[in-house]
């Protein structure tokens, strides 16, 4: 190439590949300073985008394992209450086996072993109402599956996480009915004439001459907390009815006297004998038959949703009949983001754990719940017991259902989270993060490329001197 003053090529070469080097080298000390090879789009376009996407993920993976240590510590508040109710019920049972030994006990042992135990109770529907995790409550209900009756006839005791979302009519196909017993001739307005001795299933109420019915009622009814039997004008309002208090075919009532005839109680002197009737209701598209005035589900849709008929307001000794409303279930069950993207949750549902949904519906039982369990006779022990077994099984199954979420939903998915966090942010690190062991060769190479550049760009302006060396 000839030697020209117009246009020095030599020196744009040497330009062009100098600000070349002083760029690449501005970026390996942008890479450096940052420790990120992508600091912007126009670093490499694809690995951005999947970077970020990956950064996102990796956002998502850390908020999943908060979520699901967060739950843990839910989890481990209800079933810490639960243990506490567990204890409550073991103690509760020993206090009705003690009742149940009643060869050494007297009315006042069974009347403190009662008191002691509606203590109990109060204490457990307390720690079911009040066990919350922050203001969430835990044990109400609130947190399972409930429902809500439209009828004030119908009360609904429970419904568990087999009874699915809906509404279902509720229907009386057969009455629930108490034992019962009415006198045989009228004590209106007069007055017992002689001292009387009346057995009422098994428990001997002595009844003094001069007693009007009224008081002869209330006489009665002193002792139902050991008989189960309450006093009652009958339907004409003219004599007495003895009634049991629970419902039900495992609900029986006899009654005796030593007097009979005008001027009496009214009772015979032959045993009078009745027992109940468990209701039978149709709820949803299905019958189920119950133990007392207690309705429970044990198939189809609303399997494990339980109802409770209340008394017909026109005879006490029948529950109300025929169509009795809607029962509404609703699913509050506590839900867990688990997972870094959308409807990765794990669910839960606690159960009402109040006394009156414990124990419910125990075959062969006068009592309806944990709630009506009494102890002061040896027979209602004895059925006291098997209540609070069931309500213990209660209680335990929740427990377990508890800790097997916890440890196989909660827990082992956090680790697994933990595995995809690590493996994904090296992932992110391979494309994103900068290799300083090349990066600073390769800064060292470009800084040696920009001070060579530098010292030739100034060799090639020189060039143009060589010219005015031929014009001398």
């Amino acid at each position: 190439m000839g030697l020209v003053l117009a246009n020095n090529v030599s020196s744009l070469n040497a330009q062009q590949n100098l600000t070349r080097s002083s760029n690449n080298l501005a970026k390996s000390v942008e890479r450096l300073s940052s420790g990120l090879k992508i600091n912007r789009g126009a670093d490499g376009p694809a690995a951005l985008v999947i970077s970020e996407k990956q950064r996102a993920q990796i956002a998502g993976l850390e908020q999943a394992i908060e979520n699901s240590e967060k739950a843990v510590s839910l989890v481990q508040t209800a079933e810490g209450a639960l243990n506490e109710i567990n204890s409550l019920l073991v103690k509760v049972r020993s206090l009705a086996l003690d009742s149940a030994n009643a060869g050494v006990n007297d009315a006042d042992a069974l009347a403190a072993n009662q008191a002691e135990i509606s203590n109990a109770l109060d204490t457990i529907n307390r720690i079911a109402n009040n066990t919350q995790f922050g203001t969430k409550k835990l044990l109400d209900g609130s947190a399972g599956v409930t429902g809500t009756a439209t009828d004030a006839d119908v009360t609904v005791l429970k419904a568990t996480s087999d009874t699915a979302a809906g509404t279902y009519s509720v229907t009386v196909d057969t009455v629930a009915e108490r034992a019962y017993v009415d006198t045989t001739t009228a004590l209106a307005a007069g007055t017992l004439a002689a001292d009387e001795t009346l057995t009422v299933n098994g428990v001997s109420i002595s009844l003094n001459e001069g007693l009007t019915r009224d008081e002869v009622k209330n006489r009665i009814n002193e002792f139902t907390s050991q008989t189960g039997v309450v006093a009652e004008d009958d339907g004409a309002g003219t004599g007495i009815r003895l009634r049991t208090e629970a419902f039900g075919s495992d609900a029986s009532i006899s009654v005796v006297s030593n007097q009979s005839g005008a001027n009496s109680a009214g009772f015979t002197t032959s045993v009078e004998t009745d027992s109940g009737v468990n209701a039978v209701a149709t709820i949803g598209s299905n019958q189920f038959t119950g133990v007392g005035n207690v309705v429970t589900a044990d198939t189809g849709v609303t399997k494990g949703l339980t109802v409770s008929l209340a008394v017909d307001p026109a005879d006490s000794t029948l529950t109300v009949s025929g169509a009795q409303g809607n029962v509404s279930v609703t699913n509050n069950a506590l839900q867990f983001q688990v997972g870094p993207n959308a409807n990765q949750t794990a669910s839960i549902a606690v159960d009402r754990v109040n006394p009156s949904s414990l124990g419910v519906g125990v075959a062969g039982n006068q009592f309806a719940s944990l709630n009506d369990i009494n102890v002061t006779s040896a027979a209602k022990a004895q059925d006291s017991i098997a209540v609070i077994d069931a309500a213990i099984d209660d209680i335990t199954n929740a427990r377990g259902t508890l800790g097997a979420f916890q440890q196989n939903t909660l827990e082992s998915t956090a680790n697994n989270l933990r595995t995809t966090l690590e493996n994904t942010v090296n992932a992110e690190s391979v494309i994103r993060d900068t290799d300083f062991a090349a990066e600073i060769a390769n800064y060292t190479r470009q800084q040696v490329l920009v001070q060579a550049g530098t010292s030739v760009l100034g060799n090639a302006n020189q060039q143009s001197q060589l010219v005015l060396s031929l014009l001398q």
